[in-house]
C-alpha cells in the first residue's frame, strides 16, 4: 500500500472522529460533562468501548509479534489473560462498590478519605506519572509504525510525526472529554474487533488454510504452547507467576487507574457499572485469543513466503513490526487498510482515553474542580483546556525521550514500569481496606512510595543472589505492594477506642 492511501485513510478516519466530537460536544461542554459524561453512559456501549482502551496498539502489534519470539513465548501470554480476567472480576465485586458508594469523580478521593490529604496528593500524583508513561509509550508504537511506512517517504521526522498524532487526539478530546470518549471508542472498538477477525480470514486465504484448517494448523504449530509449568525459578514464563502477575496488575493498573475507572463511574449505578465489567471481561479474553492466533498465523505465513522479522534502524530484531510488514507489503489493498483502520483504532482508542482521564485527575485532584466553592468560578472550562494541552505536551516529551533510549519490545517495557509505577498504589489501597483500625502518619506516606520502588529494583536486580537463582516477572508488582504495605505499617499506630 502506497504512502499517500495510508496517510488519507487515517485523515478521513480522524475526520469522522472529530465531527463525531463536534456533534456530541454541540450542546454541553462543561467540566461536568467532561469528567463523568453526566454519569447518563449506557453500561453496553463503555464495555464494548473499553476493549479498544484496555486493548491499544501493543496488543495489536506486539502481542502477535511475540508469539514466535526467539526468547519462545509462544502463547504463554494468555497465561497472563487469564490473571486478567480474574483481576477483572475482583475489580466488579470489590472496588467498583466502594467508587459508587462514596460517589467519587476520581478514585484517589477515597485515599484522602480513608488515610489522608498527602496519601491522596501521592495517589494522584502516581497515577499522573504511571499512565503519562504507559500511554505514551503505547502511542509511541503506533507512531514509529507510521514514520516506517508513511512519514519516511515524505522526508517528514519523527518528532512531526508524533505531534500531529497528538494534535489530531487533541482535537477530537479537548470539548467533549468523556462523552466523546464513550462514543469514539466504541466506533473505535468495531474497527479493531473486525481488523482481527478479517485479518484472520484474509491470511487464511493467502495460506489456502479454511478456518478448520487454520486452526489445526495453529494447533499442531511450535507457537501454540500455553500453559508453561517448567522451571518455576527460573523461568519468567511459569503460570503460577503469570497468573499473579495478570491478577494483581489488572487490580492496580485497571481498578486503581482513573483511566479505565473514569467509564465505569460514568454508568448510572453500580448495577450498570458491573454488568459493564462483566461483559468487558469476557470479550476482553476471546479477543486476546483471537490475537495470539493472528500472532501464529503471522509466523507460518512468514515462514512459508521467506520474510524475515524486520529490524530497526540499530540493527536489532523488532517481532513487533512483524505485522504491519506483512500487512503493507505483502498482502492485498483491502487487508491493508484493515490493518491499517485496526492499529490506529487500537491505539488511539487508548491514548484519547488516557489524556480525558489525566486531564480529568488533575483537575479534580489537584485544582478541586469537583468542589461546590470552585464550580461557579469563571474560566474553569478554559483551565481545563490548559491542562488538557499540558499533558499532550508532556506526553509528546515522552515519547520523544523513549525513542532515543529504547531497546527492548515495547509490550515487555510497559508492563515492566507499570511494576514500579502502580505498586505503591496497590499498597496504599490495600492498607486502606484492610487496615481500618489503624491511622497512618500521613505526612511521610510520599517518601514511603518513593521508597518501595527503589528496594522492590534492587531485590529484582539481586533476585538471583536472594533468591537462589528465581527470575522475577509481572509479579514484581506484588512485591512492590507488599513492601509499600509493609512500610506504611511501620508509620502507623492502631487507633484508640475510648469507652463511654
Amino acid at each position: 500500500m502506497q504512502p499517500l492511501t495510508i496517510l488519507s485513510i487515517i485523515v478521513i478516519y480522524f475526520g469522522i472522529l472529530i465531527l463525531i466530537s463536534r456533534v456530541v460536544s454541540k450542546k454541553d461542554s462543561s467540566n461536568d460533562t467532561f469528567f463523568k459524561a453526566n454519569k447518563n453512559s449506557k453500561w453496553y456501549l463503555v464495555a464494548f468501548g473499553m476493549i479498544g482502551t484496555a486493548l491499544s496498539g501493543v496488543t495489536f502489534i506486539s502481542v502477535p509479534g511475540e508469539v514466535g519470539s526467539p526468547n519462545g513465548e509462544q502463547f504463554k501470554y494468555f497465561q497472563f489473560i487469564l490473571g486478567n480476567a480474574i483481576g477483572f472480576i475482583i475489580i466488579a465485586k470489590v472496588l467498583l462498590p466502594l467508587y459508587y458508594r462514596l460517589n467519587l469523580t476520581s478514585i484517589y478521593g477515597y485515599i484522602e478519605e480513608r488515610l489522608g490529604y498527602y496519601s491522596y496528593k501521592t495517589s494522584a500524583m502516581i497515577f499522573l506519572i504511571s499512565r503519562t508513561i504507559g500511554s505514551a509509550f503505547r502511542l509511541y508504537l503506533v507512531v514509529i509504525v507510521l514514520q516506517r511506512y508513511v512519514f519516511d517517504e515524505f522526508g517528514i521526522p519523527f518528532w512531526v510525526t508524533v505531534l500531529i498524532s497528538l494534535l489530531l487526539i487533541f482535537a477530537y478530546t479537548y470539548k467533549g472529554g468523556l462523552k466523546t470518549i464513550i462514543i469514539t471508542d466504541t466506533l473505535q472498538t468495531f474497527f479493531l474487533v473486525s481488523s482481527v477477525f478479517f485479518t484472520i480470514y484474509f491470511i487464511c486465504d493467502s495460506l489456502h488454510l479454511s478456518l478448520p484448517e487454520a486452526f489445526e494448523t495453529v494447533k499442531k504449530s511450535n507457537y501454540s504452547k500455553i500453559f508453561f509449568f517448567e522451571d518455576f525459578i527460573t523461568s519468567k514464563y511459569h503460570f503460577v507467576k503469570q497468573i499473579l502477575g495478570g491478577i494483581f496488575v489488572t487490580i492496580a493498573m485497571v481498578g486503581l487507574d482513573q483511566d479505565l475507572m473514569q467509564k465505569n463511574l460514568s454508568c448510572k449505578n453500580i448495577g450498570e457499572a458491573q454488568k459493564n465489567m462483566f461483559t468487558f471481561t469476557g470479550i476482553f479474553v476471546i479477543i486476546n485469543l483471537f490475537f495470539l492466533g493472528v500472532g501464529a498465523l503471522l509466523y507460518i505465513y512468514a515462514n512459508n513466503n521467506g520474510i524475515s522479522i524486520p529490524v530497526d534502524a540499530m540493527g536489532k530484531t523488532r517481532t513487533d513490526l512483524l505485522f504491519p510488514e506483512i500487512a503493507f507489503n505483502h498482502l492485498t489493498i483491502i487487508p491493508s487498510v484493515i490493518f491499517l483502520l485496526g492499529l490506529t483504532a487500537a491505539t488511539f482508542a487508548t491514548t484519547d482515553s488516557a489524556l480525558t482521564a489525566l486531564t480529568t485527575s488533575f483537575c479534580v485532584d489537584f485544582l478541586g474542580m469537583d468542589k461546590e466553592k470552585n464550580a461557579n468560578k469563571p474560566n474553569m472550562v478554559r483551565t481545563r483546556h490548559m491542562v488538557h494541552v499540558s499533558f499532550s505536551l508532556l506526553m509528546f516529551l515522552v515519547i520523544i525521550i523513549f525513542n532515543a533510549i529504547n531497546d527492548s519490545s515495547v509490550v515487555s517495557m510497559i508492563f515492566r514500569i507499570a511494576s514500579y509505577t502502580y505498586g505503591p498504589l496497590l499498597g496504599l489501597y490495600s492498607f486502606g481496606l484492610f487496615m481500618k483500625n489503624y491511622a497512618i502518619k500521613d505526612k511521610i506516606v510520599p517518601f514511603v512510595c518513593v521508597a518501595s520502588p527503589l528496594l522492590t529494583l534492587l531485590i529484582s536486580l539481586n533476585s538471583s543472589l536472594l533468591f537462589g537463582d528465581y527470575v522475577f516477572d509481572s509479579e514484581l508488582i506484588i512485591v512492590n505492594g507488599l513492601i509499600t504495605f509493609l512500610l506504611l505499617l511501620c508509620i502507623s499506630k492502631k487507633k484508640t477506642v475510648s469507652i463511654g
